[in-house]
This record gives structure tokens, C-alpha cells and sequence, in this order.
């Protein structure tokens, strides 16, 4: 798509005095309708958390299903997020978030009203390749109605705000919606923003006159898609293997399979004129550094903070609405940290602050071992989970600045999209790893039942999935205390592999990065620049 004959109003610029182009009020305006896609991308991402009991109840999904259910969105849309933003290079990224606004509305209702788990899950599979038209343009729009560098900064600080605060409280508005509608009101909530975006959007929101005409590369995205979602499946019913009657050897087969493709994926990059990810970016250590991080804490925190929902209601006994209210200390604590890294970061050295930010989410993590061992209080269970939540505001914060800032100004746009990968990927993967882990510690615990506490059918009907254990147990009280031990394990375990996870990621931060941080920051104080900042 080439430009308009008229100019959006939201393009216009009146002079700074220093010289500087200011955006108009109407960019402003513009910014706050693009928080609405944003806020939906977010909140569906987490919003399932605390809906999944009840829409487990209804639609009686299997244990693979139920994980499908939660993060095929996620994945989906981490696989096609680099695709779609060379799409938007091509046709005008106004275009293709009107598009997929559309699409994302219709797909949300959709979803509220599918009939199956089977149809739930293709639903969400759909919504995930919608959803990833919306996030590149959203930013490549910015550059277009923000000339001016400080104001430009601002809006994307927002906009990053508001996916944190959408992805945070994404439990508490499933949990306020299920205490006076049915489940299906999780996914309707999406409509009327989309809708608005989509009446809006022509008025207030430019398009980008200028576009590429390079060829998108189709097979690296089926690569990289089919790959990805190869591995995930595989492990799904590595966990879930009794159940869907798999051999273990068969699904590591699939496993194996998928990382064949992404290592298919890896090579057609590096030969490509065009690649959909220019590799050449990983040489640069701080960037390779920093993504890597990226990925091993949002596997750990955002696995831990599922297990941590469904334990406040499947073992605390909460009402969805209850449990997301005691998800705010972890909310807040969250947004404390994110916001307090700056200033962390002007009075020490930045690869120093986001070690320190790791260290403290993975003691929080430890901490969360321990509370769950000795049978903590639900407001230790809290504190712990929390403190994590801490140090990864604070950690991520910087990991976001720190791989934006050191790559070259013309490959900005595609360190922003490995960045969003590397979120998006993260949180899909912690999520499935969670759920996967959670289940297979839970079927362990449960398999080392003596008979006594029930008949041994119903210990075996109990172990084929959390659910269906909280459901015989209703049949079988004696069973509901082993049921109720064997879901905290799984949280305790998969705790431990956070720890170990963020820890990892400390350590590597520290071991590559902080002595080059010194030595940049040196050289800085000598020949100009920022103290603690990489020229």
C-alpha cells in the first residue's frame, strides 16, 4: 500500500524551539488507541490462568488439550511476530493492524462460544497468528506519529507499561468476570477495544508512506512455526504420555524432529539475502547476552506465577475473583521494580543492577521452595512469589534497554522484534513447561500413593489429570489431602527449576557482562558519554 493522497491529522507537527518536530495532541490521542490492542494482546495471554478450572469443567478437555488451550496463542503468535512485521513493511503496517483487529475480534468471539476443547484450541491457534499482526505494527506506527526523540521514547515506555500492567492483571479480570458470567466473557472482553481500533484507526492513526518491496521469506516462518510448535507438542505428551496412549519414544522422536526444523531454520538465516532474523546481531554479546537471559527468566517467573494461580484455587481453595486479589502484591511488586530500574541504573553500573535484580528473583524463588516445604502460610506463599516478581521488574527492564541500545541504529527495528520473540517465546514456554512439569511431578506423587487412603481404581482415575483428581476426590475424601500434596509438589518442583533457571541467567549476566560494563563506563567518563551506559 502506498500513501494517501490526504495525510492523516495525526502526522502533524508543530516546532519545538530548539527545532525539535513535537507530535500534535491527535498523535496523542492516537497513542491511547493503541493501547487498546496492547491492553487485549496482554490480558490474553494471562487471562486463562484463572478461567481454565471452570472452562475445564465445562468443556472436559484432556490434560494435553487443557495446555493447548492456555499457550497455542503465545506460541503462535511468537512464531509469526518477525514474519508479520516484514508484512507490514510491505503493505503499510496501519493497514495490517486494522486487518488484524478485525480478524482478532471476530476469532475472541469465536472462541467464547466454541462448543469443544478441539474447537477452543484451533480458535486460539487462529488468534495467535492474528495477534501477531498487532504488536510490530503498534511500534512501527510509533516511529511514524512520534518524530521528536524524547516524545518518542515516552510512547514506547507506555506502551511497554501497558503490556506489563494488560499481561499482570489479566488473572484478576478472569477471576472478576468469572464470579458473575460464564467463562466464554474472557475472550468477549476482547471485542469492544478491537472494534473501537478498528473505527478509530483510520481518523487518528498515519500510514507510513514509505515501504519495501523485498520478498518474504514463506519457508523460514514455516520452519521456524513448525518447528517450534514440533517441540512443544513433543514434550506435552512426554507428560501427558498414559493419557493420549504415545510411547516415550515416539514423542521424543517428535521432539528430536522439531529441533532438526529450527536448526533448518538456523542455517536458511545465515545463507538468506533476507532473512526474517539477521543473525548477524547474536555477534554482538551483549545482545546474545541479554536475549538468552530473557528467555531462561520468562520460562522460570511466568511458569512459577501459573502454578502459583492454579494453586491458589485448586489447593487454597479460592473463588477465581479471591485468588486474583491475592495476585496483587505480585502486581505491584512487578511494576515497583520495572520502574525503580532506572534510576538503580544512573547510580550503578546496568549489568550490575540486572544481576542484582536476577538475584533476588531467584531468592524469591528459593524462598517459595522452602515456604511450600515446611507448609507456609498462604502469606508467605505470597511474599515469596512477590519477591520474584521484584527482581524480575527490575532485571527485564534493563535487559530491554540494554538490547534496544546495543545494536546498530539501522537494525534497531530488528532487535526490538528478537526482543519480542524472546518475550513472547519465554512466556508460551513457560507456561507449557510448567503445566507439563507440574503434571508429571503430580502423577509421580500420586503413583507412590499407598492403596489405603482409596480403591486403587481411584487412584489411578485420579492421577490421569489434576482435574479429574479433584474430582474423584469429591467421590473419595480420602484421597483429597494426597490429591492437595501431590499439586503442591509439582508448584515446589517447577519453583526449584526457576530457581536454577534465573540463577543460571545471574551468573551468565555477571560473567559476560558487568567487567565490559566497567570497562565501557571508563572509557566513557574519559571521552564523554553516560556513566553505565554502552557507547
Amino acid at each position: 500500500m502506498s500513501g494517501h493522497d490526504t495525510t492523516p491529522p495525526t502526522v502533524t507537527r508543530s516546532a519545538h524551539s530548539d527545532g525539535a518536530t513535537r507530535a500534535s495532541v491527535r498523535a496523542w490521542f492516537g497513542l491511547v488507541l493503541l493501547l487498546l490492542p496492547m491492553l487485549a494482546l496482554a490480558t490474553d495471554l494471562t487471562v486463562l490462568f484463572f478461567a481454565l478450572p471452570t472452562l475445564s469443567a465445562d468443556l472436559q478437555p484432556t490434560s494435553t488439550q487443557a495446555l493447548w488451550i492456555v499457550h497455542a496463542y503465545g506460541f503462535l503468535i511468537a512464531g509469526f511476530l518477525i514474519f508479520m512485521g516484514r508484512l507490514g513493511d510491505r503493505v503499510g503496517p496501519r493497514r495490517l493492524l486494522l486487518s488484524g483487529a478485525i480478524a482478532f475480534a471476530v476469532l475472541s468471539a469465536a472462541a467464547a462460544f466454541s462448543g469443544s476443547a478441539e474447537s477452543l484450541i484451533v480458535v486460539r491457534i487462529a488468534l495467535g497468528v492474528a495477534g501477531a499482526t498487532l504488536m510490530p505494527s503498534l511500534f512501527s506506527l510509533l516511529r511514524v506519529m512520534f518524530a521528536d526523540d524524547h516524545q518518542r521514547r515516552l510512547a514506547i515506555a507506555i506502551m511497554f507499561s501497558a503490556f506489563s500492567v494488560g499481561g499482570a492483571v489479566g488473572p484478576l479480570l478472569g477471576g472478576a468476570l468469572l464470579e458473575h458470567f460464564w467463562w466464554g466473557s474472557v475472550f468477549l472482553i476482547n471485542v469492544p477495544p478491537m472494534l473501537m481500533l478498528v473505527a478509530l484507526g483510520c481518523w487518528l492513526l498515519p500510514e507510513r508512506r514509505e515501504l519495501i518491496s523485498t520478498r518474504l521469506d514463506i519457508l523460514s516462518v514455516a520452519l521456524s512455526v513448525a518447528g517450534m510448535l514440533a517441540v512443544v507438542f513433543g514434550l506435552q505428551e512426554l507428560a501427558a504420555g498414559s493419557e493420549t496412549g504415545g510411547s516415550t519414544w515416539s514423542h521424543l522422536g517428535v521432539v528430536a524432529a522439531g529441533a532438526a526444523v529450527l536448526w533448518a531454520f538456523i542455517l536458511r538465516q545465515r545463507r538468506h539475502p533476507n532473512p526474517l532474523f539477521d543473525l548477524a546481531l547474536l555477534a554482538d554479546r551483549r545482545i546474545a547476552v541479554s536475549l538468552t537471559a530473557l528467555l531462561l527468566v520468562a520460562i522460570g517467573v511466568v511458569g512459577t506465577f501459573f502454578l502459583f494461580t492454579q494453586h491458589l484455587q485448586l489447593v487454597e481453595g479460592l473463588s477465581p475473583l479471591h485468588a486474583g486479589v491475592w495476585t496483587l502484591p505480585y502486581i505491584a511488586l512487578n511494576i515497583a521494580g520495572a520502574m525503580a530500574a532506572p534510576a538503580l541504573a544512573a547510580r550503578w553500573q546496568r549489568a550490575s543492577v540486572i544481576t542484582s535484580g536476577l538475584v533476588v528473583a531467584a531468592t524469591g524463588a528459593a524462598a517459595l521452595v522452602v515456604v511450600i516445604g515446611v507448609g507456609g502460610s498462604l502469606g508467605w506463599l505470597v511474599a515469596a512469589v512477590s519477591l520474584s516478581s521484584l527482581g524480575q521488574g527490575v532485571a527485564m527492564a534493563l535487559i530491554s534497554d540494554l538490547i534496544l541500545s546495543s545494536a546498530p541504529e539501522e537494525q534497531t527495528g530488528s532487535a526490538a522484534a528478537a526482543q519480542e520473540v524472546g518475550g513472547e517465546l519465554g512466556t508460551a514456554l513457560g507456561i507449557a513447561a510448567g503445566g507439563a512439569i507440574g503434571l508429571a511431578v503430580y502423577r509421580a506423587a500420586l503413583s507412590g500413593v499407598p492403596p489405603a487412603p482409596g480403591p486403587a481404581a481411584a487412584l489411578d482415575e485420579a492421577a490421569g489429570s489434576i482435574h479429574g483428581g479433584l474430582r474423584t476426590a469429591g467421590d473419595h475424601p480420602t484421597l483429597l489431602e494426597p490429591v492437595h500434596d501431590a499439586i503442591s509438589l509439582g508448584f515446589q518442583v517447577y519453583a526449584g527449576v526457576t530457581t536454577v533457571l534465573v540463577g543460571a541467567a545471574a551468573t551468565l549476566v555477571a560473567a559476560m557482562l558487568i567487567r565490559r560494563d566497567l570497562a565501557t563506563t571508563d572509557s566513557s567518563s574519559s571521552g564523554g558519554g553516560h556513566p553505565g551506559q554502552y557507547t
